[in-house]
């Protein structure tokens, strides 16, 4: 069986376009509560959610601190991080 991270970061694209970032201990189970209209009062309102990324954490205050840095970043940052070509956000760097 496949190891289980204990925490994990997603980003959801929502109905209008916009990304919501959050953290949880269960990915699945986090998106279903998104779309069954429980979650963030941000998702609630812009249904359907739809799950653009995930990544496993060491632990939820790896999670709470990753959560925070994708949150900072620009929505293109965000696209280029769940599309996982980490090589574009430095690509104009310097």
């Amino acid at each position: 069986m496949a190891h289980m991270s204990d925490a994990w970061v997603y980003i959801l694209r929502c109905a209008d376009g916009s990304l919501y970032t959050g953290w949880t201990v269960d990915v699945q189970r986090r998106l279903a509560s998104h779309t069954a209209g429980g979650g963030a009062r941000y998702t609630r309102s812009r249904l359907p959610v739809e799950l653009v990324a995930s990544f496993a954490m060491a632990d939820a205050s790896a999670a709470r601190r990753e959560e925070a840095r994708i949150k900072r970043l620009t929505r293109e940052q965000k696209l280029v991080l769940a599309s996982g070509h980490l090589h574009e956000l430095f690509k104009n760097v310097g």
